[in-house]
């Protein structure tokens, strides 16, 4: 068996790749910015030996020199590093085309063999960043004829699997009540689940007969992007899908403005290369697929088990349904300030707050003081992006008001509109979000 160094071996097709390799029985050394990554940790290959870990980061490491004293006791080298969107140093020409470059030298030199995990549409027809950054080291690796003769390069089609960005986005998509269609939905793909991307580089790993080709591994057969949607749907156990569709106009100007946010948090699957690139298709002879695999590629309704269907559908559902609790609960504190402030009578404000204790100067400040920290909490819910201290902050605020009503105010319990009892179901969901969140 082989030693396998595996670059991006902490990203989604990296730490799949991880595995299925190590269970083939060769031994892996992990590539990553970040020490050990918490989702590969406890892997063990055929001998009970775990992979090793080495540094290495691709918004720099643009000298072959760097790579060679890496590759030593090295066979085969497997390059999965990819972003789809940039983000500071880390840029297309960066991680996709320089770093790479470098490293295929250093292969060359040493004489190790180089699977190249690149994209389908980095190809002649290329226009986005994305994919011309990946072409870019593609055809470095197969210009060389060292290179070439012991080294190939995989382009798999949309990849679906547990851990998948754009596999949990479009599972979100397809559980909403109403899924939003780009146009009528009529772009192809061929979606490819992890798994069989995966087994076909296990495979390809024991064959020199791909040996300086580009190979697509692709799903059995293209799809639109409304069936798509729709067979998640299905998969998932939610019944007949509801389309929306939505000019592509807008889409593309959604996809402009979006761009920009997703540019700056170097996040979001929407923008208008992705967008282009939807458009554009992302299809081919799935022929080499079965000839690797010796079988044929898994079509979506079998993306899934039915072991793996109801926690696929609770991720899919929780991913908006979260959403929707977090507004309904901001909109819980903003109405309960914006009250307070004086669209209930301020004088019986004050009257309730004499029978707790507060009078004179102190009404004024605990009744607006309250006010504003509700106000305060209903924007900390829509927007802090660490929330755990805040649903503790909630929960004890709530609680206070219980304990302090309950003992002054008492019939509150008993009343028909039921103003405390209200709080038990806000309190479920706060915990429900920091459980959700706390990680």
């Amino acid at each position: 068996m082989s030693t396998i160094l595996i670059t991006g071996a902490s990203g989604f097709i990296g730490s799949h790749l991880v595995m299925a390799l190590a269970a083939a029985g060769h031994r892996i050394v992990c590539a990553t910015r970040r020490g050990q990554p918490e989702d590969i940790r406890g892997i063990k290959d055929l001998k009970g030996t775990g992979p090793t870990y080495i540094a290495a980061d691709f918004t720099r490491d643009f000298d072959m020199e760097v790579w060679k004293k890496r590759l030593a006791g090295i066979d085969v080298v497997i390059n999965a590093v990819g972003i789809l969107r940039e983000h500071g140093r880390q840029t297309f020409q960066a991680l996709h085309d320089r770093a790479p470059r470098a490293l295929f030298a250093a292969c060359e030199a040493a004489n190790v063999k180089v699977v190249q995990i690149s994209a389908l549409g980095a190809d002649e027809n290329a226009r986005s960043r994305y994919h011309l950054s990946k072409k870019a080291a593609d055809d470095a690796l197969l210009a060389s004829p060292n290179n070439r003769s012991k080294s190939m390069v995989v382009q798999p089609s949309l990849v679906y699997g547990p851990g998948g960005t754009s596999a949990q986005l479009f599972n979100l998509i397809a559980s909403l009540p109403v899924i939003p269609l780009p146009g009528a939905g009529n772009q192809r793909i061929q979606p490819i689940h992890i798994d069989d991307l995966t087994q076909a580089v296990v495979e390809l790993l024991q064959t020199d007969r791909y040996l300086g080709q580009r190979i697509p591994l692709v799903g059995p057969e293209p799809i639109t992007f409304r069936d798509y949607l729709g067979e998640l749907r299905h998969l998932m156990g939610l019944g007949t899908p509801t389309f929306l569709p939505v000019p592509v106009g807008f889409v593309e100007f959604s996809a402009r403005r979006l761009g920009q946010l997703s540019q700056r948090l170097g996040k979001g699957l929407l923008d208008l290369e992705t967008w282009q690139m939807l458009q554009r298709g992302n299809i081919a002879d799935p022929a080499m697929t079965r000839a690797v695999l010796g079988r044929n590629p898994r079509p979506v309704r079998e993306f899934a088990s039915k072991w793996e269907v109801q926690a696929l559908r609770l991720s899919a559902l929780l991913g908006w349904l979260q959403v929707v609790l977090r507004v309904s609960l901001a909109a819980v504190w903003f109405v309960a300030g914006a009250v307070s402030m004086g669209i209930y009578p301020v004088e019986e404000s004050y009257v309730l707050l004499a029978r707790v204790g507060i009078t004179g100067g102190l009404a004024p400040i605990a009744l607006y003081g309250a006010a504003a920290m509700d106000i305060a909490f209903g924007f900390g819910t829509l927007f802090l992006r660490d929330r755990r201290l805040l649903w503790i902050a909630q929960v004890t605020l709530i609680g206070v008001y219980m304990v302090a009503i309950t003992l002054f105010l008492p019939e509150f319990w008993l009343h028909p509109f039921g103003p405390l009892i209200k709080n038990l179901p806000i309190l479920a969901v706060i915990l429900l979000l920091y459980e959700l969140e706390k990680r």
